[in-house]
């Protein structure tokens, strides 16, 4: 017969088992994927990984404690983006941080259950990513790159850097959705300046290098180029060939202006993986992709490269001097 001193032992044990069961739970290892579209030495996405990672560990979740974090550096390259997509999904995480839009999208072809936080995405609604930024509806939610209205910003930065401006070339994508959208917000903005505008695919060398070198025949001309992987993929030549040919031209990405190209507007690339922790950390807790919004960024950066202007022999005004975010000497 059970006394009563066993009695209650064995029912404060049962009583235990839950608060156990939560100890074990909280002490889970959780294991996080991140599929970057840039490789190792982009310092944007270095820095970018290391404030998910800051941002991560103020919410309670420490790499090597209780989370395993699995990355993959693609490249700037969409076969390794398919390949390392795969990797990851066989992993079965407990969530994918996606940068860039080839990395969501390769995810997406495998796998439309597994939990996917986003950065740096242009149009995640017209790539087919989301179902609408305010209810994205699947597995996956985040970060966009820009509102479309951005695109406009580009021009006036050109307008502002040449009066005179008559014409301006556009490098986009064609194929993606954003590339469409960005350029056709830029033909609207350019009626009222007067200024006319040109796309120019991305995608082939060949074509970039004859398109510019036609149009840098003409006066008063400047050159736009979208974020889109091509850019990335084409930086350094786009660089050499705006120099080279005296193009004055804007950029999205302040990495390309850091590598010598004269100046770019965009949105801060390092906050958007800042933020993406928190919602990280809500579908660690239990929330779903679905139910979270898409956010437009908060924060915009604005780099100017005196040097690459000394070389255009363009003076920056002072207006536009003063409200840089960063200056390049």
């Amino acid at each position: 017969m059970t006394n009563r001193r066993e009695c209650i032992t064995l029912l404060g044990g049962i009583a235990a088992w839950p608060l156990m069961a939560q100890a074990q739970q909280q002490e889970r290892v959780r294991r996080i994927g991140v599929l970057t579209y840039w490789g190792p030495n982009n310092r944007v996405a270095m820095a970018g990984i290391a404030a998910f990672k800051s941002a991560l560990q103020q919410s309670g979740w420490s790499e090597g404690v209780n989370t395993r974090i699995e990355m993959r550096w693609c490249e700037n390259s969409v076969e390794r983006a398919r390949g390392y997509a795969a990797e990851l999904v066989a992993l079965t995480p407990d969530v994918i941080l996606a940068a860039n839009t080839p990395s969501v999208v390769a995810l997406q072809s495998i796998t439309r259950t597994l939990p996917i936080v986003f950065v740096s995405v242009s149009d995640p609604e017209g790539a087919g990513v989301v179902a609408s930024l305010s209810r994205p509806g699947g597995n996956a939610t985040g970060f966009m790159n820009s509102e479309y209205s951005l695109s406009t910003k580009w021009l006036e930065l050109l307008k502002k850097m040449l009066p005179n401006l008559a014409r301006a070339v556009v490098l986009r994508d064609a194929r993606n959705p954003a590339g469409i959208g960005q350029f056709s917000a830029i033909q609207a903005g350019a009626q009222p300046l007067g200024v006319e505008v040109r796309a120019v695919s991305i995608q082939d060398t060949g074509e970039i290098e004859r398109a510019l070198t036609d149009f840098s025949r003409l006066p008063n001309g400047g050159l736009i180029v979208t974020p889109t992987a091509g850019q990335s993929i084409h930086r350094d030549l786009i660089i050499t060939l705006a120099a080279r040919l005296k193009l004055p031209a804007v950029y999205a990405d302040p990495e390309v202006v850091t590598a010598g190209g004269l100046i770019s507007y965009g949105p801060d690339r390092v906050d958007q993986f800042r933020r993406a922790a928190d919602y990280v950390d809500r579908i660690l807790k239990g929330e779903k992709p679905s139910d979270l919004p898409v956010q437009a960024p908060t924060k915009y950066e604005l780099v100017i490269n005196l040097k690459a202007a000394k070389a255009l022999a363009l003076e920056i005004p002072a207006t536009l001097l003063a409200t840089a975010d960063a200056v390049i000497e």
